[in-house]
């Protein structure tokens, strides 16, 4: 392989990520419209992605099923990213449109992730970086405007914004904890889908669910959807354009999932943003880069 060859590689990947993370959006949404619950999605994502990399989990995780995590970090890890993240991404989806989860959570997560690095590790951010998170918090109070304002076409979608932030903290402590510990990527995954397998009857007990009443159809595009493309092969091509790119490089495809999103969501459903919502995202695509130029 040429010079060039990982580069390429690691775009690739990056690339093919976003789109995954992008579309992601759109899905949880269509699952609301096939009327499938946040529990239905939740059980059909984890019981497939941890079904299909049980194989793996049993020969990279020593000792099963936490690996050199460790039962502490793995459950913690597995509280924050785990089954409750699934339900409260698609609770949101049910309120607001598929773009307000793609621009809200991504532009808020290095916000987040800098306040908190800041008050728990005492990392100050560069000026660069200070600016793009100010453009940041701009373009998500001007995309979010409208649904806070109660306005007719966005009526109660404050209501999944707030769970969207919610996601936000949860992925920045999330990101924070695995930096921490200098856990691995691909053993993070294993960990956190097996142990979450026992939870999910627990979702099928105490949530409403309707897989009993929906066609096959649009259970087997959740399970295909959330399960393999983005419960496994998207964390896989993330991780290997980080190992090809570097991790800051890598993150710069980050504003490509509300382009993404913006695009199918309109074609797939019809969900066309408005003026002041493509304003607002596109100066949050803007602060995106910014601070991620700023390191």
């Amino acid at each position: 392989m040429s010079a060039r060859g990982p580069i390429l590689l690691g775009v690739g990947c990056g690339l093919v990520s976003a789109v995954i993370w992008g579309v992601q959006a759109v899905v949880s949404r269509q699952s609301v419209l096939d009327g499938l619950t946040a529990g239905d999605v939740t059980i059909l994502r984890y019981a497939t992605a941890a079904l299909v990399l049980l194989p793996l989990a049993l020969t990279r995780l020593k000792p099963f099923p936490v690996g050199r995590l460790g039962w502490r970090r793995a459950l913690i890890l597995t509280a924050i990213i785990g089954p409750s993240y699934s339900m409260i991404l698609v609770g949101g989806a049910h309120f607001a449109p598929a773009l307000h989860s793609s621009v809200i959570s991504p532009g808020l997560i290095p916000i987040c992730t800098a306040l908190l690095a800041w008050i728990w590790l005492g990392e100050r951010a560069g000026r660069l970086r200070l600016a793009g998170l100010g453009l940041l918090v701009i373009g998500i109070a001007l995309f979010s405007w409208e649904a806070l304002q109660g306005a007719p076409t966005r009526a109660d979608a404050w209501i999944g914004d707030l769970l969207f932030v919610l996601i936000a903290l949860l992925w920045s402590v999330f990101g924070l904890l695995a930096r921490r510990w200098r856990a691995d990527a691909v053993e993070v995954t294993l960990a956190t889908l097996i142990l979450s397998l026992p939870l999910l009857p627990l979702v099928w007990w105490l949530l409403p669910g309707n897989l009993g009443q929906v066609a096959w159809s649009p259970i087997l595009l959740q399970a295909l959807y959330q399960g393999l493309l983005v419960g496994a092969l998207a964390l896989f091509l993330y991780t290997r354009a980080v190992e090809a790119l570097g991790a800051s490089r890598a993150a710069l495809f980050l504003p490509l999932v509300p382009v993404v999103t913006a695009l199918s969501g309109a074609v797939l459903l019809g969900e066309w943003p408005s003026v002041l919502e493509t304003l607002g995202m596109a100066v949050a695509i803007a602060g995106m880069l910014l601070a991620f130029g700023g390191g």
